[in-house]
């Protein structure tokens, strides 16, 4: 065996070696589960799954990479488009899954993105009047952003739901009575001209 076989085959046994570790074992155990799981997840997606069809891609592997693209970007800002993906990241999939929530029967899924649009409103409203002011004392502001929106958006989580209960909602309250007691009462009933159904 020459010298510069021996270092390469010291390297090779250390790299078994880690491999057959129980941890290693049981980590890539845990790893190929959530893949799975990630997987069927993802396979509720028609798009994703032509596409897998179409790249022989599989959708996992297309969709992680995506991720760790905007993870990147994000987090270095390259080429400033920290912002853009950070808001397409707050829109794209809420915005579909929205959409399919006014398609199905039940009324859950309808108050769930309702309050994720009203609070990702009031962020980025916020956001615009002093966007300056929080980029020039938080110099990662659009990672903490994505991060934000992601934790409001998932259903596991529902961060929507706990900032509208615990915030939005006791001042809306509070705002809607002090101005329903300051409009003067005319006798007259109004109607709302628009009225949601969904079909059953």
């Amino acid at each position: 065996m020459s010298t510069a076989q021996h270092p390469q085959a010291r390297a090779q046994r250390t790299g078994n070696q880690l491999l057959s570790h129980p941890f290693a074992q049981q980590a890539m155990a845990i790893a190929n589960n959530n893949m799975k799981q990630l997987d069927r997840q993802l396979g509720q997606f028609p798009v994703l799954n032509s596409l897998e069809a179409q790249t022989r891609v599989p959708k996992t592997y297309g969709v992680l990479s995506m991720v760790g693209s905007f993870i990147f970007l994000i987090f270095f800002n390259l080429f400033g488009l920290a912002s853009p993906v950070s808001n397409l990241i707050g829109w794209a999939l809420p915005a579909y899954l929205s959409c399919r929530a006014l398609d199905t029967p039940g009324q859950n899924d309808d108050k769930q993105w309702l309050t994720y649009w009203v609070i990702f409103g009031l962020m980025n409203f916020i956001e615009s009047a002093g966007l300056r002011v929080v980029l020039y004392y938080l110099p990662f502001y659009f990672t903490f952003k994505t991060l934000f929106t992601i934790w409001l958006m998932l259903p596991q989580t529902r961060g929507a739901e706990v900032l509208w209960r615990n915030v939005v909602q006791p001042f809306y309250r509070n705002m809607s009575g002090s101005v329903q007691a300051r409009t003067p009462v005319t006798g007259y009933t109004t109607t709302t001209s628009f009225q949601h159904e969904k079909m059953l």
